[in-house]
């Protein structure tokens, strides 16, 4: 019996497998098409895509010409993605149409009837998606950032538009919804023409300001009352900020005063598809509202009405991606383009800022003084004079009046101390006469991490019998001490009260209201419920000696940010700025007047001929590659070169920062300043000088920086 059942099972395997085989050999199963279309028939109206390929060299800066199969015809629309096969040669041709070459992305910009382009075309590869995701103003907008930045235009598109998700694309967006009624002033009333800018947005103006606001945590609410108004018009509005926590507090903003549903949140901390869903939500016209960090800067808004930018001082604007565009420029080309209104918003005021209202292209948006006098702290001040004759500062590095504003301050809340460094190494400097403790051999700064024995930074080498080359004193102090060994003598003097740190590495949003000590780095500063009862603002002079054209301008801007969390002067709040009071920008700290700073430094800049006055490109590379291009390039006749220097030589597996040469080179970098009016001409000169190198050479080290963030 057990035999008669294993039989049958034997011949019926093989009987069942043939039986598939043959049905899989008869099934009319469509074979792919191979991605040359060789022989395909094309479509017979605008068998012509132009497209842009996803090549950023310069020298590619172009639109390419394919044909168009037949099979693609529907789905080939302006604004799709598409694949197409890039690199093939002249003599690649076969039945008149040229094949082989690389298959690489990009983006169909336009259907037409007949090619510039006299020879056989390649066919479109593919087209990835239907979605339609480049718009004739979007790709208007990443030309002119391109012209500006002296770019690619593949390179800003690669910023501008988020990588494809399959999934979000899939998913339909929700319907609109009407336009919200027209919200009330409410703390805009603080601001002199405040309500007349609201009126306006909401007539559907286009108001130009530059807004300096008042310290407090209403600045969320008063841009999302803009936006609001903004909406009721019936057009679009996008606000950028420098981070996620700005980005989170602006969005809690609108969803109270708008409700849910009607904005679009875009930062990077949302994750792939869902930032792609919601971008794809604004493209659509399902929102018309857009908070988000820098990359939202080319959120393709319906019926732009509004663009804002918060705090635009603040480095996080600047895109570290070529062509490195910053923000701020970004969206003054957005105003300029969609003839839409521009707020530009913080608690400083940058030079940039200034030179808008300067030139009469924004209006100034303040407050009173007495309003200031109102929500500012009271700003005291401590000088080296000070410090010399206090023996708690020379002791335990922070005066007694810090100690003091410090012990009164935890009676009521919380206290907040800014360090211009994080972590716990220190540099030294002598204790006399504060001449910076150098290596005798290569000139390198000397450490004590963890308190140990001294040595250089760069070579390592020990210093044990240092003195100082200027007084000869033996003495050191710590230059800048870091935010954890702050945090320790802190919790040493006040054993009873909580001490929380907050930096790079992990950055606080927010702490409670109760006693605490939180020490931070500057920019990592937590909001505090109620405010900070005080702050102490350390080491300001390391803040204001960086040797950079911004240390003013930046050090008045950390403090006033930080300055902005405390209670107001009549609630007890009060500041001390360890920094020497006759300089300038710890003047304008204590007056609470960035706006005078900055239109003082504007003036300074004038006459030194500095951006923004000018217009300024950094030219960096190997000295025979920076003279070669300077010497090629078309510069405008009213074009100033300065330099080239060289820069500091990056030690290998030191830390490196964006743009730095590669480790161990020796670089230089020149600068090349014209006057207003000529920037465009200088960025084309530039930008065609680089392509014509790469072109000949195939490759080319020379990096070019339209408005550098950092000229020393």
């Amino acid at each position: 019996m057990s035999s008669e059942k294993e039989n049958p099972g034997e011949t019926a395997e093989p009987e069942q497998l043939a039986l598939i085989r043959e049905t899989v050999r008869q099934a009319k199963v469509p074979r792919a098409k191979p991605r040359t279309w060789r022989g395909a028939a094309l479509a017979k109206e605008l068998p012509v895509a132009r497209v842009v390929v996803n090549k950023g060299s310069l020298h590619l800066d172009q639109f390419f010409d394919y044909a168009v199969p037949e099979e693609l015809d529907e789905a080939a629309q302006p604004g799709v993605r598409v694949r197409v096969r890039f690199g093939a040669g002249a003599h690649q041709v076969k039945n008149g149409r040229r094949e082989g070459g690389r298959l690489i992305d990009g983006f169909l910009v336009e259907r037409r009837a007949t090619s510039d382009y006299s020879g056989p075309l390649a066919a479109l590869a593919d087209v990835v998606s239907p979605e339609p995701v480049l718009g004739p103003d979007l790709l208007g907008l990443a030309r002119a950032v391109a012209d500006r930045y002296a770019g690619s235009l593949a390179d800003v598109l690669q910023l501008a538009v988020p990588p494809r998700s399959a999934r979000a694309e899939g998913r339909p967006s929700a319907e609109p919804l009407p336009p919200p009624a027209v919200p009330e002033p409410g703390s805009w009333a603080r601001y002199e023409r405040g309500p007349a800018f609201l009126d306006s947005l909401a007539r559907g103006g286009t108001p130009r300001a530059v807004w300096n606001a008042l310290p407090g945590p209403h600045w969320a609410e008063e841009i999302a009352r803009a936006v609001g108004a903004t909406l009721a018009s019936g057009r679009g509005a996008l606000v950028v900020v420098p981070d996620g926590r700005a980005a989170g507090r602006v969005d809690a903003a609108l969803t109270s005063v708008l409700g849910e549903g009607r904005h679009a949140l875009l930062t990077a901390d949302a994750g792939p598809e869902k930032r792609y869903a919601q971008w794809l939500a604004v493209r659509r016209g399902a929102v018309r509202a857009v908070v988000g960090t820098r990359a939202a800067m080319f959120a393709p808004v319906q019926d732009l009405g509004l663009v804002v930018i918060w705090d635009d001082g603040d480095g996080s604007h600047s895109e570290p991606h070529a062509p490195q565009p910053h923000a701020r420029e970004v969206l003054l080309l957005r105003a300029a383009h969609d003839r839409c209104a521009f707020l530009l918003g913080g608690t400083g005021c940058t030079v940039e800022a200034a030179q808008l209202v300067e030139s009469g292209w924004a209006k100034a948006l303040l407050a009173g003084r007495e309003q200031v006098r109102r929500a500012a702290p009271l700003i005291r001040t401590v000088g080296d004079g000070e410090l010399a004759r206090d023996e708690a500062a020379r002791a335990a590095r922070l005066p007694s009046l810090a100690w003091q504003t410090v012990r009164e301050g935890l009676k009521t809340g919380p206290v907040l101390v800014q360090v211009p460094r994080r972590g716990y190494v220190p540099r030294l400097a002598c204790e006399r006469c504060r001449t910076p403790a150098r290596c005798r051999h290569c000139a390198g700064p000397l450490e004590a991490p963890e308190q140990q024995e001294l040595h250089c930074g760069w070579c390592g080498r020990g210093a044990s019998d240092w003195h100082c080359a200027e007084c000869g004193s033996t003495r050191l102090r710590a230059q800048v001490v870091g935010a954890r060994r702050t945090a320790e003598e802190l919790g040493r003097a006040f054993p009873a009260v909580p001490v929380r740190t907050s930096g790079r590495d992990h950055i606080l949003d927010s702490v409670p209201g109760r006693p605490a000590l939180v020490v931070c780095t500057p920019g990592a500063e937590p909001v505090a419920e109620g405010g900070y009862a005080a702050a102490l603002l350390l080491d300001g002079w390391a803040m204001l000696g960086r040797p950079d054209l911004r240390a003013g301008e930046e050090a008045l801007r950390r403090w006033i940010d930080a300055a902005s969390l405390v209670r107001g002067q009549p609630e007890g709040g009060t500041v001390v700025v360890v920094a020497e009071p006759t300089l300038r920008p710890v003047q304008a700290l204590v007056r609470w007047d960035p706006v005078g700073h900055a239109q003082r430094e504007l003036a300074e800049r004038a006459e030194l001929g500095f951006p923004p006055v000018s217009r300024m490109a950094a030219v960096t590379g190997p000295p025979e590659a920076v003279e070669g291009l300077l010497a090629s390039a078309g510069l405008p006749a009213d074009a100033e070169v300065l330099g080239p220097v060289p820069l500091p030589v990056v030690r290998p597996g030191g830390p490196r920062r964006p743009g730095d040469p590669p480790p161990g080179e020796q670089w230089e970098r020149a600068l090349v300043r014209v006057p207003p009016g000529s920037g465009a001409a200088l960025a084309t000169a530039l930008k065609q000088a680089r392509a014509a190198r790469m072109t000949r050479g195939g490759g080319d080290p020379v990096r070019i920086r339209v408005d550098p963030p950092d000229i020393g």
